[in-house]
């Protein structure tokens, strides 16, 4: 079992109603349970979009993956019974689960397998992971056997199998899936009322009905954090996972509910565009680095919960090095890289915030900092469907804090088209040979090297690596001690 571990963080649409109050679901029943989430998803496919608030629905509920990501990191058969890997690491030999179907009566097999990764890695593809999947060839065997052939030397391939943007989807029902999503899983979209809530049912035909203890599952979409806090102790609501971490002292305090604190593989940046000018020079984006005090973001943003980081890696992650040391808080050198780089003080600057706490808190912080070294921050509050499309789709911003909580995501730093403009031909170079790196002690070496550039280019002001906060009723079993990618295994939850 592989024990790499560490997922963006997420935006809004809907269909059917939704009938049953919360009160009468939230604790009331045995078989159901009622979780909320800070965001909203723009969809349910999460193949078609970035935002992980999709996965949090979805996952593992409606849609499954050959491999299953567990609480640890490790990887361990799903869809897959089994399989196994080449001595050059560069083909997997599947053997599939027989016995499967997906929801709409049409059944799991080797040829479903083939569609979706080519489908995921196709020219029309909107897939985030696209690029890994262009470099998958697939081959169908028999029903139940598939051969992965990968043009890149990847350690984390079985890990990435068991994330969102592998799902096995049904060829017929694909381009359906953002509102009516077909999966093998144990769970069926019962209702969507937009701007409010997702609901789950159980789905009869799964093949391990009995499994099952949870029958209905309700996500309830609650942004403001005093609203987060009035549903968790009005018990509307019997779990939050990543709530807003102000409120934590008074749950641990009361013996209602238990406080689960998480580690992950996310990062939470100041981002820069740095195709737009004067972003585009170096000094400026350094400058901005070196005015911001990441341990009083921590404070500000995240009260607390979170360790510096000064690059797009995480303490904890296999080849990391500390570079908070390269671009270190100093506001006397900020002033003098923005005044090298010939800008003229006041520069204006405009924050775009999405609505996450950590994101309009943390919004605040950094612009009283960057106010000393002559930097305006204009602070531009969006809801979450704007920043998909404006921020992240269309590259309309100068500045924005997002957490990037996807585990392996340092590839984006090779696309050029990616939203915040990094083309670095010495970068690209470093990645390559990360790929195709067969010895561990080299693929460590290169990971330090990509990370020790990305910090001296200051692609982004890094702030810190988050640690979540999941409050619950203390009843509700099954919960995730470590997020190393968002999913809300529904299946794993029970009540005592």
């Amino acid at each position: 079992m592989l024990n790499r571990r560490t997922v963006l963080a997420t935006g809004a649409i809907a269909t059917v109603p939704l009938a049953t109050p919360f009160g009468a679901l939230a604790q009331g029943r045995k078989d159901a349970v009622v979780l909320a989430m800070t965001l909203e998803p723009p969809g349910l496919d999460p193949t078609a979009g970035a935002a992980s608030a999709i996965a949090e629905i979805v996952q593992y509920n409606i849609f499954e993956t050959l491999t299953k990501i567990n609480a640890d990191g490790s990887v361990s058969p799903l869809l897959a019974e089994s399989w196994e890997v080449s001595p050059d690491l560069k083909t997997y030999t599947f053997k599939l689960r027989r016995g499967v179907t997906f929801q709409n009566g049409e059944p799991f097999n080797a040829a479903a397998v083939k569609f979706s990764y080519d489908r995921a890695g196709g020219e029309k593809s909107t897939n985030k992971d696209k690029r890994t999947f262009a470099n998958l060839t697939t081959q169908v065997v028999d029903d139940y056997t598939v051969v992965v052939l990968n043009k890149d030397i990847d350690p984390d391939l079985l890990f990435i199998l068991g994330q969102a943007t592998s799902i096995i989807v049904e060829p017929k029902s694909a381009e359906g899936n953002a509102t009516k999503p077909v999966g093998t899983g144990p769970y069926q979209l019962n209702a969507w009322n937009k701007g409010s809530s997702v609901v789950l049912a159980a789905w009869s035909g799964f093949r391990a009905p009995a499994s099952i203890k949870i029958k209905r599952a309700t996500f309830r979409f609650i942004s403001d954090p005093a609203a987060q806090v009035a549903a968790l102790l009005a018990g509307d609501v019997d779990a939050f996972p990543r709530v807003t971490p102000r409120s934590v002292a008074q749950f641990k305090a009361n013996p209602r509910f238990q406080v689960v604190v998480s580690g992950s593989r996310a990062k939470t940046i100041l981002a820069i565009n740095n195709a737009k000018k004067p972003l585009d020079d170096v000094r400026v984006r350094r400058a901005i680095a070196a005015a911001v005090d990441r341990k009083a973001v921590i404070e500000g943003a995240a009260d607390g919960y979170g360790a510096p980081i000064g690059s797009h890696y995480v303490p904890g992650a296999f080849g990391y090095v500390d570079t908070t040391g390269v671009n270190p808080y100093d506001v006397e050198k900020a002033k003098k890289l923005l005044a090298e780089a010939g800008v003229k003080t006041p520069l204006e600057l405009t924050v775009t915030l999405p609505p996450t706490p950590y994101a309009r808190q943390g919004g605040e912080v950094i612009a009283a900092q960057l106010a000393k070294i002559g930097i305006t921050a204009k602070l531009q509050n969006v809801e979450w469907a704007q920043w998909l499309s404006g921020t992240y789709g269309n590259k309309n911003y100068d500045l924005t804090i997002i957490s990037h909580v996807e585990p392996f995501d340092l590839g984006n730093f090779a696309k050029p088209d990616y939203y915040w403009g990094y083309n670095s031909p010495k970068f690209n170079e470093i990645f390559n040979q990360i790929k195709n790196a067969a010895r561990p002690a080299d693929r460590s070496r290169l990971l330090g090297d990509a990370q020790r550039l990305l910090a001296e280019d200051a692609v982004h002001a890094f702030l810190y690596q988050n640690q979540w906060i999941t409050v619950a009723n203390k009843n509700l079993k099954g919960l995730w001690k470590d997020m190393p990618v968002f999913v809300n295994d529904i299946s794993a939850l029970s009540w005592s």
